[in-house]
């Protein structure tokens, strides 16, 4: 109401902020209680993934109010319309107060995509504050009109960026990729630096959440007898080193690998995932 009264796009704004702060918590608590669900004939690995969907939806929606603030900004820096300042500056500085303790609360729930799309839109609604105050105090010291519309546009930028780069996360882990702070080159190339391991192939690595990454591969060894150590080094090494700790691994012999692997003069991984160690 304030926001109608005022006449500030930047307050009205941080109210609509404020309406869909309150459903990304309610859908980022949904998700969170749904990913804790226990693995079941059909979803052998559980619910994780529903914070991913739940992160894509938020970001979806936050990305729908930016377009319907940025599109109203513009129109009022085109034609201005009268903005009680000081208003704007009241109402502004309680909803920064209590955006702040929100903001506060949510970076201590973990750092996942869920809770980061939820603290996204917090974020949104802080900086809407932020845009409204700074509005407000133009208008009353300056009477420039257009600071309103012209800050809530800034604003709207920002957390445009902040929401796809999220969206491109989210979608990433949703299509299986490799989790965007690994290498799978490099995980082969230390695969295959363990005692025992001539090469690596069919190297596979995917999110099953956001905080939790699988992988399988094929393995040759030299001497098949030596698996059971093999694989609790090779265990070992991807959990302390990558924190990767779902692992599924195949043992091969060298001699029933039929094609010999492509490598470089430095034994290191392929695009493909195929590594060779520099041993052999």
């Amino acid at each position: 109401m304030a926001g109608w009264w005022s006449g500030s796009l930047a307050l009205l704004g941080d109210a609509g902020h404020m309406v869909t702060d309150g459903v990304a918590l309610m859908i980022a608590a949904l998700a969170a209680r749904i990913a804790l669900l226990p693995p079941s004939p059909r979803h052998s690995f559980g619910m994780v993934r529903a914070q991913l969907i739940a992160a894509l939806v938020n970001v979806v929606f936050m990305l729908a109010v930016v377009g319907v603030l940025a599109v109203e900004a513009v129109n009022r820096l085109i034609n201005p319309v009268e903005v009680k300042g000081e208003a704007v500056t009241v109402v502004a500085v309680a909803g920064l107060l209590l955006n702040l303790a929100v903001a506060w609360m949510l970076s201590r729930g973990g750092r996942d995509l869920n809770v980061r799309a939820a603290l996204l839109h917090v974020v949104g609604d802080l900086l809407g504050s932020v845009a409204a105050i700074v509005s407000g105090l133009l208008v009353v010291f300056s009477g420039w009109m257009r600071a309103d519309p012209a800050l809530t546009f800034v604003i709207a930028a920002l957390i445009g960026f902040s929401s796809l780069r999220l969206a491109r996360e989210a979608l990433h882990g949703l299509m299986e990729g490799v989790p965007l702070h690994l290498s799978l080159p490099e995980v082969a190339r230390a695969m295959v630096s363990v005692q025992g391991v001539v090469s690596v192939h069919d190297l596979h690595i995917w999110s099953l959440s956001a905080e939790r990454a699988a992988l399988s591969a094929h393995v040759v060894l030299d001497r098949m007898g030596q698996w059971d150590a093999v694989l609790a080094r090779l265990k070992a090494l991807l959990c302390e080193r990558f924190e990767i700790e779902h692992v599924t691994l195949q043992p091969e012999p060298v001699e029933h690998v039929l094609q010999p692997m492509v490598r470089d003069e430095s034994g290191s991984a392929n695009i493909d995932g195929t590594a060779r160690s520099g041993r052999d």
